[in-house]
């Protein structure tokens, strides 16, 4: 299939073209990679979509409030693309990939689109394509990217950097919820979201709402003018959806008061333009024939007790350098 023809494939919203442009930007095949990048180039870049990355402790819910969440966004009239990643394994390098299993009745819709995809290795909480497929997936006509992570952790500001709108969730129980994330994760939060708050879980989650405030308030704003919205819901019982949509809603239309909606656009393309160069220069360092036989000389000298870490990473890099 020509480039021209996947790309004209994808714009007429064809699911099966979407999944095709997909498994070309993933692959790691250089032939491939030149076609993915034509076919980028080939699409349009739309500023009329919402991109939300959803991100949270293990096990709370995540799964279930995106199926909830995406009806209840097509019952609104969009079209919703999740692309959601499963960690994996670093023993066998495969994922398990049940995320369209745990997502069943969203997964049946035609105005929906789900694509697990493995981290492979790639920090962040996200896969290594994961801007590709945002954009191949505005340009197949859907309206609401909604990207799920791994889960909350350190390296989670690669999600903040490429979507609108970063979205935590988190379980009733202040206390332990708040020892359970990272500061660095509450400075980058747009909406903080405590799920499964109903039953003798109600009251928990109201204590943790008022604990997040506190320590909200603790912080400088990410945007000045615009507060971090804090809700209580529960995904399983479908309570509290809508207003988690208005507050997307809200937080978009005040970006684009503020013009920080384009700005954030503007530094997407461009940390994306980074990470592109970075992860090239990094297989061409390790896979290139002298670098890697250079590196393989280096292990050796190390596991020899002939030379440290330290004096084999600057010999290798001394080595490598170009003059301008």
């Amino acid at each position: 299939m020509t480039t021209a023809k996947l790309a004209e494939g994808i714009q007429s919203g064809k699911r099966r073209f979407l999944a095709k442009g997909i498994t070309l930007v993933e692959s790691s095949r250089e032939d491939d990679q030149r076609k993915a990048s034509e076919l980028i180039s080939a699409l349009p870049r739309l500023e009329n979509t919402i991109r939300v990355g959803i991100s949270g402790v293990p096990g709370v819910g995540k799964s279930t409030f995106i199926e909830v969440f995406g009806n209840h966004l097509i019952q609104k009239g969009h079209r919703v693309a999740v692309l959601a990643v499963d960690p994996s394994s670093p023993t066998s390098g495969g994922s398990i990939l049940g995320d369209k299993t745990r997502m069943e009745t969203l997964a049946q819709k035609e105005e929906a689109f789900i694509r697990p995809s493995p981290t492979a290795g790639t920090l962040g909480g996200v896969a290594k394509r994961t801007r590709e497929s945002i954009r191949l997936c505005e340009a197949a006509g859907y309206d609401v990217i909604l990207v799920e992570t791994v889960g909350v952790g350190q390296s989670e500001f690669e999600v903040a950097s490429m979507v609108d709108c970063f979205l935590v969730m988190m379980l009733p129980g202040a206390g332990d919820s708040l020892q359970g994330i990272k500061r660095g994760i509450l400075e980058i939060t747009d909406i903080l979201v405590v799920n499964k708050a109903d039953g003798d879980q109600q009251k928990l989650a109201e204590l943790a709402k008022s604990e997040y405030e506190h320590a909200f308030h603790m912080l400088a704003p990410k945007y000045p003018g615009i507060d971090v919205s804090i809700l209580t819901i529960s995904a399983l019982r479908q309570l509290g959806i809508e207003l988690v949509w208005e507050k997307i809603e809200e937080f978009a239309d005040q970006l684009r008061e503020n013009v920080h909606f384009e700005l954030n656009r503007s530094r997407q393309e461009i940390n994306w333009f980074k990470r592109l160069v970075e992860d090239q220069v990094l297989k061409e360092l390790w896979e290139g024939d002298t670098n890697s036989k250079l590196a393989d000389e280096m292990k050796k000298s190390i596991l020899n007790n002939e030379i440290s870490a330290s004096d084999a990473a600057f010999r290798m890099l001394s080595s490598i350098k170009k003059p301008r």
